[in-house]
């Protein structure tokens, strides 16, 4: 029963994800659960605060009161979650936990996929997704830490510059 881990979401008491997330690192830890529990995540997104005139960097929970789980669902994994001090249960209709899709994954931000860069700049590339989406052009610039990528297109017989992102090209042969 090999199974690909998935994310879920586990809800907490107010104020309890980081004790819940602590705890449920420490009973893997513990128990060796490495192969069911994968990684436990509170998502945050750092703001900017003013408070007396002055601001300030602050990194705040983006939903209050859940934790996402990457894991492998069994009665094991799913007991150890399910009985960690401080959570009320998983997010789903009853005692099934539902897996967080691969559209929600991505808008959560929660996995950064890595993307292969087979080309650089001066090659030609395709857009292979896309409003422009079947087009050839020439790589100008290249921002692997933005994820992004310049490309010169032919359009309406003038050399258009196009900022795409790196997945959404791919080398010519």
């Amino acid at each position: 029963m090999s199974e690909a881990a998935k994310w879920y979401v586990v809800h907490t008491y107010s104020g309890y994800e980081n004790k819940v997330a602590q705890n449920i690192e420490k009973v893997v830890e513990n128990r060796g659960l490495h192969d069911l529990i994968h990684e436990v995540k509170i998502p945050t997104e750092t703001v900017v605060e003013l408070k007396d005139n002055k601001s300030r960097e602050v990194e705040r929970k983006i939903f209050p009161g859940y934790v996402l789980v990457k894991m492998v669902l069994t009665d094991d994994s799913w007991y150890v979650v399910r009985n960690t001090r401080g959570c009320t249960g998983f997010v789903g209709p009853g005692s099934k936990p539902v897996p967080l899709t691969e559209a929600e994954v991505e808008a959560l931000g929660v996995e950064v996929k890595q993307v292969e860069v087979t080309y650089s700049v001066g090659d030609s590339v395709k857009i292979i997704e896309g409003p422009l989406e079947g087009f050839v052009g020439i790589v100008e610039a290249l921002d692997r830490d933005a994820g992004s990528v310049r490309v010169t297109v032919s359009m309406f017989g003038r050399e258009t510059p196009v900022e795409l992102a790196l997945g959404q090209v791919e080398l010519v042969d």
